[in-house]
């Protein structure tokens, strides 16, 4: 097969699937850390460094279509890189269930009622969720184009925003603040799990290596600068916008940037403003929902999932795996919807970060098997790839700890349901 993925399309691939949805929510969920926020960011993209590091090592090691479940297959066995495909297929449509409520948040600038009124607000969810999701069960063909012009189109307001709050706003005003007076290490873990959504979807380039050019050299030098890139745009938007806003406005805002775009351009900033969030929300909703019934259907290939995850429809798309997610999406939505808008959101991007930290922790847990491995067979001790799988293992677990009871305890029950599937389906494959 020839490859059409070189560094520039990789990095493209890495930072479109990072900046998404979550950044325009993000200034207000941070809103009551104020400038302490800024830790949080530096933690979080430091550690998803080691975690980019880590991760391109074993994409040199193990160049094949799958990422971080393929590799914890091949060292820890088949369970192991089942719960690992399981828990990235749940934190996929975790995150599209983030995404409707983000895209809620900015519809709000034009229909004012999906906030007011919490049963229109699931509604407008529910309804982009199944929109976006028949498209993808229809196969339309252009989705690659689609997702092209909304990643571009994503930075736009960013970027406007970003300049016109350091510019024009105040950012020595930014409080520091420990709203829970919590220990400092526990503050830390908070505000690196609320951030890590940002970087959530790092892994992603790791997925299609069979169609990366030199995917041993490209991959990790994709990893690295992406990971620089959006660290630099997070912190410059996220500061823009606290600069131009009052932390307690900021905090129950539910479109941060439009918010920021109308005290510096008027109302009619804050429409375009707005817009631009809209249809960047709406590609991260496109390219979630196809990744999850790609993801779903990859695995019932390899007789992990049940095998009619697997079948396409006559348009050539994984129809019943598409269903199966938006339905569990839209569970996500009702159970969460009576939080408020921002507290939901904040909810579902903690239970979508932790079922993708444990796939990073198990490959980080892979690198060092296969390093022993090596060792074993009589190879040289390789100190850097042991630290940086060490490092991010660390970071992984310490991240996890941040997410709190009520989250762990759902991304706990989440991932202890996939082990009857897991065991029915060997049962059933042995018979």
């Amino acid at each position: 097969m020839q490859r059409s993925f070189g560094f520039w399309r990789s990095w493209a691939l890495v930072v479109g699937i990072m900046i998404g949805n979550g950044i325009f929510m993000l200034p207000a969920v941070l809103a009551p850390y104020g400038s302490l926020s800024l830790l949080g960011w530096f933690f979080a993209g430091g550690g998803t460094l080691f975690i980019a590091l880590m991760l391109g090592s074993l994409a040199k090691r193990i160049p094949k279509l799958g990422g971080p479940y393929v590799y914890t297959r091949t060292a820890l066995g088949d369970l192991p890189g089942f719960l690992v495909a399981w828990g990235l297929w749940i934190a996929v449509w975790s995150a599209v269930a983030a995404g409707a409520v983000a895209f809620v948040g900015y519809f709000a600038v034009f229909v004012p009622q999906v906030v007011t009124e919490p049963i229109a607000g699931a509604v407008a969810a529910l309804a982009i969720i199944w929109l976006i999701t028949g498209i993808n069960v229809a196969g339309v063909k252009s989705a690659g184009i689609v997702q092209l012009v909304t990643t571009l189109l994503k930075l736009l307001p960013l970027f406007l925003i970003a300049g016109g709050g350091l510019m024009l706003g105040d950012v020595t005003a930014i409080p520091a603040s420990n709203p829970n007076d919590e220990p400092f290490p526990l503050l830390i873990a908070g505000l690196i799990m609320l951030t890590m959504w940002a970087y959530v979807g790092v892994e992603g380039v790791t997925v299609p290596a069979d169609d990366i050019i030199e995917p041993e050299k490209t991959i990790p030098r994709a990893l690295i600068a992406g990971t620089l890139t959006a660290t630099g745009v997070y912190i410059i938007a996220v500061y823009g916008v606290m600069a131009l806003i009052p932390g307690a406005e900021l905090a129950i805002s539910t479109a941060p940037f439009a918010d920021a775009a109308s005290f510096l351009f008027g109302p009619l900033g804050k429409g375009l403003v707005a817009i631009g969030a809209i249809v960047s929300i709406v590609g991260s909703l496109n390219g979630n929902i196809l990744v999850v019934g790609m993801m779903s259907r990859a695995i019932a290939l390899d007789k992990l999932f049940p095998a009619r995850f697997s079948k396409l429809n006559t348009a050539g798309a994984p129809a019943f795996a598409l269903v199966i997610s938006g339905l569990l999406s839209s569970v996500l939505i009702v159970m969460n919807y009576s939080k408020g808008l921002v507290a939901a959101f904040e909810m579902l991007i903690l239970l979508s970060t932790l079922t993708t930290l444990l796939p990073y922790a198990a490959s980080a847990l892979s690198g060092l098997v296969l390093q022993k491995r090596d060792i074993n067979s009589g190879k040289k001790k390789n100190w850097k790839t042991i630290g940086i799988a060490v490092g991010a293992l660390g970071f992984s677990l310490f991240t996890i700890v941040g997410s709190g009871l009520e989250v762990a305890l759902y991304g706990l029950i989440l991932l202890a349901a996939g082990l009857p599937v897991y065991y029915g389906l060997n049962r059933k494959n042995q018979g």
